[in-house]
């Protein structure tokens, strides 16, 4: 860890008076303008990303991510895509089907031949029921 009292470069004076300026006069939690940003990644360069976050106070991760080039700013903006008002569901296209055939005999004589597809088998006590009477 670096000793407390370092001195802060000569380059880093001009940029802390523009920081301490913006912050005097903006309320808290307000975002730094991109070009603040971008000096103190080009010190960052030349002095360290440590040693610029700790002496101007910024943050040590944002200001790494403007060293590399990633930051917010550099990024266009994708657009919220709305919320989707309808959703179709759609049943799984291979549902599965049954095939039945089934034959009663009489003692009669008569027949009944039942031939079926369906995915859920059909009643057949209630058809037998239905046939006798």
């Amino acid at each position: 860890m670096p000793p407390q009292n370092v001195p802060i470069p000569a380059s880093l004076s001009l940029l802390q008076a523009q920081l301490e300026q913006f912050r005097s006069t903006h309320p808290k939690r307000t975002r730094l303008p991109v070009s603040l940003w971008r000096s103190a990644a080009e010190l960052a360069g030349q002095h360290g990303i440590y040693v610029v976050a700790h002496s101007l106070q910024l943050d040590y991760c944002t200001l790494k991510k403007h060293v590399n080039g990633s930051s917010a700013a550099s990024k266009p903006r994708s657009k919220k895509t709305a919320a989707a008002k309808f959703v179709e569901l759609i049943d799984a296209a291979h549902e599965r089907v049954d095939e039945y055939i089934v034959e009663f005999d009489s003692v009669q004589g008569t027949k009944l031949r039942v031939h079926c597809k369906s995915a859920t088998p059909p009643d057949w006590a209630a058809l037998l029921d239905a046939w006798r009477s």
